[in-house]
């Protein structure tokens, strides 16, 4: 009985503040353009100092690196097999990219914060490193080319040097590697720091679930394309796992909390940011119903990882 009251403890948060969101559209809480404004608020401040506060208390080893290494070649690999499953999808020019990436700044932290506890944030940097340079990278420049704009190289460093999120992992990761982090915690003025940053990213993740919520999305006449490629990423993303864990933890020393970690960052819907980087189009309904339902497979599989947490 104890066991399922500490699951619930997990999980019930999570569902109900998904609910709460999709309360506050059926009821027009608030509108669309107020979600813009929580949007703007949680990817301009919130999630870039979630990002700086997870990455500047990573600590960062070969094994990190070569994790990092595991994790962007399956990235490459999963947009390869998207690619090689879009015959099956004629009218889709963005289902490969449904297939590639994870959205673990939007979801992924707010999940593992809730399994293993913010103090371990630093087993979902260590899986996240080699995708976020994948979807800086690979991801987003061939998703501008398959809608129709090429950036050249300068534009897109440009772009990804003004993100802010990008911007929060990227001086957590300075201050990480450097030891500065380390240096400004143990300090006199260490306390003010660590509260300050509390502060902003405490309702982080329930805002998070919030707009999830919000935003989930279901057209039964989407149900047949959207169906298939869950289970098309399901099985391919399944396949990768089992590869990367096998990989990584010939080398790396077994970790409960990373296994977690590598099993939820697998389980993650695509980048919820496909529809800001390209001209979706049509397929603007199939694309949020898409990561809709798969958010709800990550729910999924996130309540069965709460009672593997706990056993």
């Amino acid at each position: 009985m104890r066991q399922i009251i500490s699951v619930l403890e997990m999980v019930f948060p999570v569902i109900f503040m998904l609910y709460i969101g999709y309360l506050c559209r059926v009821k027009n809480v608030f509108s669309k353009e107020g979600l813009a404004g929580i949007k703007s608020v949680i990817s301009t401040i919130a999630l870039p100092v979630v990002l700086f506060q997870a990455f500047y208390a990573t600590e960062y080893t070969l094994s990190s690196l070569f994790i990092l290494i595991v994790i962007f070649t399956g990235c490459c690999l999963s947009l390869a097999a998207g690619r090689l499953l879009g015959r099956f999808f004629p009218d889709s020019r963005l289902m490969p990219y449904l297939m590639a990436g994870y959205e673990v700044g939007m979801l992924g932290y707010a999940l593992f914060g809730l399994l293993a506890g913010s103090d371990n944030l630093s087993y979902m940097v260590t899986v996240d490193l080699g995708q976020v340079i994948f979807v800086y990278t690979v991801f987003l420049t061939l998703l501008k080319s398959a809608t129709g704009h090429k950036p050249s190289a300068k534009e897109m460093l440009k772009e990804t040097l003004r993100n802010p999120a990008f911007l929060g992992m990227s001086i957590g990761l300075l201050f990480g590697v450097s030891g500065l982090g380390r240096l400004i915690a143990s300090s006199p003025l260490g306390g003010v720091f660590n509260s300050t940053i509390a502060m902003i990213t405490a309702p982080t993740s329930a805002m998070i679930l919030i707009i999830v919520g919000y935003e989930l999305s279901f057209r039964r006449d989407m149900f047949a394309p959207v169906l298939k490629t869950i289970l098309l990423r399901v099985v391919v993303l399944g396949v990768l796992l089992v590869v990367s864990c096998a990989v990584i933890f010939c080398v790396v020393p077994f970790d409960k909390n990373l296994f977690m970690a590598l099993i939820l960052l697998f389980s993650l819907p695509a980048p919820f940011i496909i529809p800001l980087y390209a001209d979706v189009e049509s397929e603007g309904v199939y694309i949020s119903t898409t990561l809709s339902m798969n958010t709800l497979v990550t729910v999924l599989i996130f309540i069965i990882l709460s009672v593997y947490a706990l056993s």
